[in-house]
């Protein structure tokens, strides 16, 4: 070979990888701007439908609320035991109490326990009715 074909050959090759260069730095440019597109658009929809999904389970939450709300109201409006009954329940211990002294005397040990357990319920079912007597109160 001679010396102009050397050279020849040298700039060929130097031509052709400073060609595949510029494409492959071309290339690699285009790809990444082509992918930080795509990575935007589909972090666009996914946040839509995110969006949408939050409305969805906000709409679903609003008329949960607005059902328990109301449900909540007509227990309220509904409840017919209060204070007075309260009261009335806490005498009726009393009563019983009174009662199953009366009948340990008399040695009637069984109508003493009954009129004993029946005080008990008659006060867990003032207990009950605390909050309400409270409630209405205020």
């Amino acid at each position: 070979m001679t010396a102009i074909q050397i050279c020849a050959l040298i700039g060929i090759i130097l031509g052709a990888a400073l060609i595949y260069w510029i494409g492959y730095r071309g290339g690699l440019i285009d790809g990444r701007f082509e992918g930080a597109e795509e990575g935007k658009n589909i972090e666009h929809a996914a946040s839509a439908k995110t969006i949408r999904e939050l409305e969805a389970s906000l709409q679903f939450l609003r008329a949960d609320h607005t059902h328990l709300a109301q449900l909540c109201k007509k227990l309220r409006t509904g409840q017919t035991f209060g204070a007075d009954e309260r009261q009335t329940l806490l005498c009726i211990a009393e009563k019983l109490k009174l009662a199953a002294d009366t009948f340990r005397a008399m040695s009637s040990k069984s109508q003493a326990i009954q009129a004993l357990e029946l005080r008990d319920k008659a006060l867990s079912m003032a207990a009950l009715l605390e909050p309400v007597a409270q409630e209405r109160a205020a």
